[in-house]
């Protein structure tokens, strides 16, 4: 066999080597997992007949009977329907006996002003917590201090040289009043 025998299926494979290595190709080739759109796979209930044939189609711009107006449905929720349903703010038999059971009717009339005053008090020690885990320093108060270290090398300086320990110009550091938000981050 010549070399050009050789050389075309040697191309030819690693043509499609190369060529395996891209989705559009495996896709040609069914290779890859064909899975259905979720957002367009419907489930579609069966056809039934209505139990009235006698419906009535609705007329364009007529209102929803099932609906009524906002003011009927207001109505409605506030007073009950026809229904039998309770309306809001009166509580039914068995609600009534609870609240007979737990003592409602004995119910301090200035509970409101209590747990107000308690939730004052506890927001008042939480804002103390706060303020104790932001500002975790204590404010240097601004003016001129010692610097320790430096006095502390100066007067084994002079102890050294033999020299009096308050001949020399005391170090200071000198501290400026901060910002507002200096020093927090």
């Amino acid at each position: 066999m010549s070399a050009q025998h050789l050389i075309r299926p040697l191309l030819l494979t690693l043509a499609l080597a190369g060529l395996a290595g891209c989705s559009g190709f495996k896709e040609q080739l069914g290779l890859t997992k064909q899975s259905p759109d979720e957002f367009r796979v419907v489930a579609r209930a069966p056809l039934s007949m209505p139990p009235d044939f006698n419906l009535v189609p609705p007329s364009p711009g007529a209102p929803r009977p099932q609906e009524g107006t906002p003011t009927d449905q207001a109505r409605t929720a506030v007073f009950g329907g026809p229904g039998g349903a309770q309306p809001l703010g009166s509580p039914g038999p068995d609600d009534q006996a609870f609240l007979d059971a737990a003592g409602a009717a004995n119910a301090d009339p200035s509970i409101r002003q209590v747990v107000d005053a308690e939730t004052r008090q506890i927001n008042s020690e939480s804002e103390s917590f706060i303020d104790s885990l932001i500002f975790w320093r204590s404010p240097e108060a601004p003016g001129t201090v010692v610097d320790p270290a430096a006095e502390q090398a100066r007067i084994r300086e002079n102890q050294a040289l033999g020299r009096p320990v308050t001949e020399g110009d005391t170090p200071t550091i000198e501290r400026r009043e901060k910002g507002i938000l200096e020093g927090i981050f």
